[in-house]
């Protein structure tokens, strides 16, 4: 409480109070047209105060009171700073509200001093816009009774109101409809509370029929979309997927990129004709003991299968459209089965690859010898490689020297060349190759290896140097036969590849050597073994002298006629 006396409930302000009477606000002179000038109010006469006569008490008791307020008409401000003096007696304007302990003139009631026998606006809104009242000669017109007019000046404790958005007051309403102790229905309230009066509650609240009728249709509309989409779901998950019946027909080349998963095999497969659907081609995949190993490549199928009989055809490998390059396979062979898988005349690729080897990817020190027979020997590098739609002898070259360079360039042939006492790496793939041919099965390529090292060493006093494969012989006749003739005829014949007459390495590889056989020729099993022989599928016999390896040849020769070779 301040020295005033004011503090936070309705107790009377001070006359010296500085905000007595709320002199700052001047909604009272705007109503009535007179506006201060240079800072200084017009002053009023003092207008006289009155009591109400019983007679006219007794007739507002009977009316119901909107606002219990005290009925004291308001005193101007400057009317404070004079003595009080009896005047007599007339009735109070009833239009005037009260507000705490002062009158607030909303500038639209009559003048004080004329006597009203019934009180017209009890149970009214007090802050209600009224009817505009005739006013005598010279006053103000009412600048608040047009429908464009701003609202009047409300009270100073209900200005921060003003700023509220209606929604805001239409929520009061509701809410305000009951009085706080939570009986009565006269809708009462208590002054200073900041509310408007609401609607009465008996009253309906209006809808809008156009809301309701878009709020139908938006769930209308989330239902038969949410049912729509359940109804595909069950049935992409629990029902039957659309499948074809039958081998199918015709011929199409599919293409099954590396990486691709059952789920986007299928999809590859729809899209060319061949399933009806992805969802029963990965069902059947799923199904089948291979389904899961189907790889991927170029595939022959047919259109309009069953999802069963296309992954049938794909594990089992039947409908693969590619080339398998067999480990051990010559140069010769890989032409051949270019020409006959792409439907070109006999030869193509072979004069191609004669012609364009040059361009085809090799490495380096693939040519370090000039009497090399075919220069792309040994680099068509065993594998599957797909024939897809667009393919050519000179793509199946490309990807071939490709893998080969891949390979070799994985095993650093260079460096391992040197450290096994060979010239170059076109040498170890020599080697490799000859393991390869040499060896009927990989069991055996490890010693094999060891048997081509010991050979080529110079103090090798059991065959002097010469390797005496049959592999090179037949290499350089074109033949594969273990009948070559007699070993004197041999030595006779002057060739780059006849190991029986040369000494050390053919001028180059014999055959395109596989994995193994070059992580054989790579690490060699150690050994003294110059000579071997095998007698059967498991048996591969060693030697390291000439007398011995005779005695495995008589064990061979056994063998063979038990075999009926």
């Amino acid at each position: 409480m301040t020295e005033y006396g004011r503090g936070p409930g309705p107790e009377p302000w001070h006359p010296e109070d500085p905000q007595y009477g709320d002199q700052g606000w001047i909604g009272h002179e705007t109503q009535q047209g007179q506006m201060p000038y240079g800072g200084t109010q017009q002053q009023y006469p003092q207008e006289p105060q009155y009591q109400q006569e019983p007679q006219y008490q007794q007739q507002y008791a009977q009316q119901p009171v909107q606002y219990q307020q005290p009925q004291q008409y308001q005193q101007h401000p400057q009317q404070a700073q004079h003595p009080q003096h009896h005047q007599p007696q007339h009735h109070q304007n009833p239009q005037q509200p009260m507000y705490g302990d002062q009158g607030w003139d909303t500038g639209q009631g009559q003048y004080a001093g004329v006597p009203q026998a019934v009180d017209p606006y009890a149970g009214l809104d007090p802050y209600a816009q009224q009817q505009p009242v005739a006013g005598y000669p010279g006053e103000a017109p009412d600048l608040y009774g047009t429908a464009e007019a701003y609202p009047p000046p409300q009270p100073p404790g209900r200005r921060h109101l003003a700023t509220e958005p209606e929604e805001q007051w239409e929520a009061d309403e509701d809410e305000s409809s009951l009085p706080a102790g939570g009986g009565g229905d006269d809708g009462d309230e208590p002054p200073g509370s900041g509310r408007r009066s609401g609607r009465s509650k008996d009253q309906p609240k209006k809808r809008s029929g156009m809301a309701c009728l878009i709020a139908a249709v938006v769930i209308i509309g989330v239902v038969g979309g949410g049912g729509y989409y359940g109804y595909t779901y069950l049935k992409s998950k629990f029902g039957a997927a659309e499948d074809y019946a039958g081998e199918g027909t015709g011929s199409v080349s599919i293409d099954i990129p590396k990486g691709t998963g059952l789920g986007e095999m299928g999809r590859i497969l729809k899209a060319h004709g061949v399933v009806a659907s992805a969802q029963a081609f990965v069902t059947a995949a799923n199904a089948h003991p291979k389904g899961g190993a189907i790889q991927a490549g170029s595939y022959v199928m047919k259109e309009h299968m069953s999802a069963k009989a296309a992954v049938e055809l794909m594990a089992n490998g039947a409908g693969v459209n590619a080339l398998d390059v067999i480990p051990g396979w010559r140069n010769v062979q890989v032409y051949e089965a270019i020409d006959k898988r792409l439907k070109l005349q006999d030869g193509t690729t072979r004069d191609i690859a004669t012609k364009e080897f040059k361009t085809l990817g090799l490495p380096d020190w693939a040519n370090s010898n000039p009497k090399i027979k075919d220069p792309l020997e040994g680099f068509l590098y065993p594998a599957r490689y797909d024939l897809k739609k667009d393919a050519t002898p000179q793509s199946l070259l490309k990807d071939m020297v490709a893998k080969a360079n891949q390979a070799y360039g994985n095993a650093d042939l260079k460096g391992q060349a040197t450290k096994l006492g060979l010239q170059n790496p076109l040498q170890l793939v020599t080697v490799a190759s000859l393991v390869q041919a040499e060896g009927r099965y990989q069991h055996d390529f490890d010693k094999i290896s060891r048997v081509v090292y010991n050979r080529l060493k110079p103090g090798n006093t059991e065959t002097y140097g010469l390797l005496d494969f049959d592999s090179t012989v037949n290499y350089m006749k074109g033949q594969s036969t273990l009948d070559i003739g007699s070993v004197d005829e041999l030595r006779k014949i002057d060739d780059p590849y006849n190991t029986y007459k040369i000494k050390g390495l053919p001028a180059g590889p014999i055959g395109n050597p596989g994995p193994d056989a070059l992580k054989s020729a790579l690490n060699p099993e150690p050994g003294p073994w110059y000579y071997f022989v095998s007698v059967n599928e498991n048996e591969t016999l060693f030697a390291v002298t000439n007398a011995e390896h005779n005695r495995n040849r008589e064990r061979y020769e056994q063998e063979r006629k038990k075999t009926g070779q």
